[in-house]
């Protein structure tokens, strides 16, 4: 667990501290709240506070159009029509707030995600620990040879061996540097504002993010998504079993209609018309280029997909 004493013990403390409120809670997520979820080798995500659940969802689409249906069927079924209809509001009527530990390089992806209220750790005014990054030996693969942005095979054997000698060898380097620079035997020492841009992209950072379930929906369809890069996927994947017990209803209609659905072109759609009328499509009589027919044809037949 990548938590300190100390740590471990304000979480324990927080948890124990239950108060009766007036306000809706969300059973599932309640046995979330303030417990570390470990990511990684020393990274964490943990659920500080959040608001609302599948009612609250219900309760704000109803106000268009009256009381409606009441049962927790109806409930799921409107759900599952907002959803499918690409409805946002009411899903951001739902707020989670969490405190996340992770590498500096996977959190320059995340932060592209905008629609969100993030306050990270200032290594201006603090020092950062001594955590890096390093690969498991099954996520150290070589560059994709059909993907710029993704993976291919494994690295193994003496060079899986070397690169992570190297990666070890660099960032103790790159921190050992820090601290030197930061020393104040005998001497003033360097800033740290300026002393933190000699640390490597792997070290540990840590923020809390603040978001609504539309917009947190959007980060789990692109980074839990297979293709995404596993650092952030593996956040992701973290956070899509606390959203399935935070706001069940809303999760199901969500992986149903975005996580585990496909988009189709124009183009795609005729074609996959044509196919089904018994006619041999290929990538030269479809209209598609090389890059649309071979995401077609992934679409259609994910286990055949290249890696």
């Amino acid at each position: 667990m990548p938590l300190t004493p100390e740590q471990q013990a304000e979480i324990a403390a927080a948890r124990a501290d239950t108060q009766v409120t007036a306000r809706a809670v969300a059973p599932g997520m309640e046995a979330w709240l303030h417990r570390a979820i470990p990511v990684l080798d020393h990274g964490l995500i943990r659920v500080v506070d959040y608001m609302g659940d599948d009612a609250a969802i219900v309760q704000a689409a109803r106000v268009s159009y009256g009381a409606g249906t009441k049962t927790a069927r109806d409930d799921s079924g409107l759900i599952r029509y907002l959803m499918r209809h690409w409805h946002s509001t009411p899903f951001e009527m739902c707020e989670i707030k969490l405190h996340v530990k992770l590498p500096v390089f996977v959190a320059r992806q995340w932060i592209r995600h905008r629609t969100a209220n993030v306050n990270e750790y200032s290594a201006r005014y603090s020092i950062l620990d001594r955590e890096f990054y390093i690969p498991a030996p099954e996520h150290l693969a070589a560059q994709s040879r059909l993907n710029n942005q993704g993976r291919g095979e494994l690295l193994e054997g003496d060079e899986a061996a070397r690169v992570l000698a190297i990666l070890r060898e660099d960032s103790g380097r790159a921190y050992d540097h820090y601290e030197a620079m930061l020393s104040t035997e005998g001497q003033s020492g360097l800033a740290r504002e300026l002393a933190r841009m000699n640390l490597p992209m792997n070290v540990y950072t840590q923020w809390y993010w603040k978001t609504d379930l539309h917009n947190l929906f959007h980060f789990l369809r692109l980074r839990a998504d297979a293709h995404a890069q596993y650092e952030i996927r593996a956040y992701a994947e973290a956070l899509c079993e606390v959203v399935k017990d935070w706001v069940p209803a809303a999760w199901s209609a969500f992986e149903d209609y975005r996580l585990n659905a496909v988009q189709l072109s124009g183009k795609g759609m005729a074609c996959l018309r044509r196919m089904l009328a018994g006619e041999t499509v290929t990538q030269e009589t479809s209209g598609m280029s090389k890059g649309e027919w071979r995401e077609f044809e992934a679409a259609l037949h994910p286990a055949d997909a290249p890696a």
